[in-house]
């Protein structure tokens, strides 16, 4: 299973101020759990000169632009330069990095966004990871509980790994492009560097360096 440990998927982990989580584990899934009491942790040690703190457990990056129309919950942390737009619903649980993009209508859940993360258009984000310079197209959602309410399962070729979680959205690799209307399935897992063409419905493990057209039709970029 080493395609699926942080060091694997995660090729530049110096991109979230959440480094120390990833380092102590050694599956992206296993941060899930980790992530509220880590903004609640961090969000007092942060300095006053570059965040305010706004209502209760919420730390936003004075260079940071926020709609007045989006709702934000904490725990919640905002990094420099991330701009929230009309209309975003951030629930909480959210660790959004430097330089990120949370669009109109977009919904942020027990989340991690590295920087330079763009969920800019009509997008849900739900016990989700998504590496430095990701980039969900619109409309593209995480679904991050399964029909049956039973543990979300990791697939990996012909390996199935139980994650003792009934909650997981998606695990996105650096530089990964998801196409518009895409459906990424309780546990995807998407390696560094893979496009997804739209109106995907993705399940499992996509490698790193893949295109993936649909179930079955995975290239790899040359």
């Amino acid at each position: 299973m080493k395609q699926l440990t942080n060091q694997q998927i995660f090729k530049d982990m110096d991109q979230t101020i959440a480094k120390e989580l990833f380092e102590q584990t050694t599956y992206p899934w296993e941060v899930l759990a980790l992530i509220g009491d880590f903004i609640l942790k961090t969000g007092p040690t942060l300095s006053k000169e570059e965040f305010e703190q706004i209502g209760d457990d919420v730390w936003i990056a004075k260079s940071a632009t926020v709609a007045r129309t989006a709702e934000i919950n904490g725990p919640t942390i905002i990094g420099a330069g991330t701009e929230v737009r009309p209309g975003a619903f951030i629930r909480g649980n959210a660790l959004i990095g430097e330089n990120c993009v949370v669009g109109n209508s977009t919904e942020i859940k027990n989340d991690i966004l590295f920087n330079h993360v763009q969920v800019p258009h009509y997008n849900y984000v739900g016990d989700s990871i998504l590496g430095y310079k990701s980039h969900m197209g619109a409309g593209s959602i995480t679904s991050n509980v399964k029909s049956d309410k039973t543990n979300v399962v990791i697939k990996c070729g012909e390996e199935k790994i139980e994650t003792g979680r009934k909650k997981i959205g998606a695990i996105l690799g650096d530089h990964v492009e998801v196409g518009c209307g895409t459906v990424l399935n309780p546990g995807s897992i998407v390696g560094a560097n893979t496009n997804i063409y739209p109106l995907s419905m993705v399940r499992g493990y996509i490698e790193e360096n893949s295109i993936y057209k649909k179930a079955g039709e995975i290239a790899q970029k040359q």
